[in-house]
């Protein structure tokens, strides 16, 4: 009897080259659906706001001016069957202001994707999944957990074949 395969904890990630980012962005966006909510972290300059960039065109199936929500905290954008809202949240310093945004009900609803989400504070959805950008040589390595379950090992077998 085989036993079943069980889901990785994490999965780790090396992305070489912007394009390996933004290649992983486009699997991404083919995977997450209504209700799941994607936690960018990762220090400036990481290519969190890249990725995302990345991800929400690949959703919309066109190139799209997607700025990066830093000033406006928060940026929606209509793909073929749902909701993507882009948050920033470097600029928040409680995690009341979350509320105001109306990000917690687009939680439920939406594809989220959360940058700087330490400001979430307990706000933070517990099956989010979590996707942070180290540097790595030239490049930069990505390290997920988290997320629905099967998730990871979605995205596991779309990356390695």
């Amino acid at each position: 009897m085989v036993a079943p395969m069980s889901a990785p904890a994490s999965l780790t990630l090396s992305l070489p080259s912007e394009d390996a980012t933004a290649e992983l962005g486009a699997r991404l966006a083919r995977r997450l659906q209504p209700g799941d909510v994607l936690l960018l972290e990762g220090p400036i300059g990481a290519g969190k706001t890249h990725l995302a960039r990345a991800l929400i065109r690949s959703a919309l199936g066109r190139e799209e001016e997607v700025p990066s929500p830093t000033f406006t905290l928060v940026q929606t954008y209509e793909a073929a069957d749902h909701e993507i809202w882009h948050a920033d949240l470097y600029r928040l310093t409680h995690p009341d202001e979350v509320l105001e945004l109306g990000l917690e009900a687009a939680f439920s609803t939406a594809v989220c994707l959360v940058e700087w989400p330490d400001r979430l504070g307990d706000l933070a959805p517990p099956d989010a999944l979590r996707l942070r950008l180290e540097a790595e040589g030239e490049g930069r390595r990505a390290v997920l957990s988290g997320g629905r379950p099967g998730l990871l090992a979605q995205l596991e077998r779309d990356w390695h074949g």
